[in-house]
């Protein structure tokens, strides 16, 4: 049956390939990067696979922002669960990282979230209005169908496809973050989630950056500096 789900177009975003910017460099030895010259915030892809933070505390061998980032004095504002991608951000600011992390504060998370089956509208309406996970409902939420994939670069591994089942795109801002929230809100409504990318955190948005690739953001909105670790991405890619 074909779904009556108004669909609407995804965001511009530029997908670029890792490296081709000018700007970017090879990763440092974190122990020799200088205290003064630490940035205080950044924006950085996180890929498929990397932990949220700078320690394999598990000792499971899974890939960490290290790899990535030489400035271990920088703390992720919120995380992404290692089988998720998208923006993070990093900061030295102890307030900021208060007020985007507490939930008194709402604020905004948009994703994209690629889920099996064409949602109908009144899954659409379920999400919107709030879904009831571990006994909570999810508080309201936007939530749109796409009308076609959005521009994202290809993830490593792809995706489990099933050519008896077709996929959708939606996009969706949450202002909470609880656990695994976006997975258990489409499962919730029968549409279990494929691939999870963060695209905004309130107004910062991932366009501009490659998975692994970050940049210096200031409060002001302007940039400085921005790089890559060859390193991290060679690890993913084994």
């Amino acid at each position: 049956m074909k779904s009556s789900a108004r669909k609407a177009k995804p965001t511009k975003f530029q997908a670029i390939p890792v490296g081709a910017s000018s700007s970017t460099h090879p990763a440092r030895d974190t122990k020799l990067a200088p205290a003064l010259d630490t940035p205080r915030h950044i924006l950085f892809y996180k890929p498929y696979g990397v932990l949220s933070q700078f320690s394999d505390r598990d000792g499971r061998g899974h890939p960490t922002l290290a790899l990535y980032i030489p400035y271990p004095d920088l703390y992720p504002a919120g995380r992404l669960d290692r089988d998720s991608e998208g923006l993070l951000l990093l900061t030295c600011d102890g307030r900021l990282q208060h007020r985007l992390t507490d939930p008194r504060y709402g604020h905004r998370r948009t994703y994209w979230v690629q889920v099996e089956r064409v949602p109908s509208e009144d899954a659409l309406a379920a999400l919107r209005s709030g879904v009831v996970i571990q006994g909570v409902r999810t508080r309201p939420c936007e939530v749109r169908l796409l009308e076609s994939e959005p521009p994202v670069p290809p993830r490593n591994p792809p995706i489990r496809y099933r050519k008896s089942v077709p996929t959708a795109w939606l996009e969706m801002t949450l202002r909470e973050g609880r656990n695994r929230q976006v997975r258990r809100m489409t499962a919730a409504v029968g549409h279990p989630t494929l691939r999870l990318i963060r695209v905004a955190i309130g107004d910062w948005r991932l366009e501009g950056l490659a998975p692994g690739q970050w940049r210096e953001i200031h409060l002001d909105g302007t940039r400085r500096k921005s790089g890559t670790s060859d390193a991290g991405l060679q690890k993913i890619r084994a």
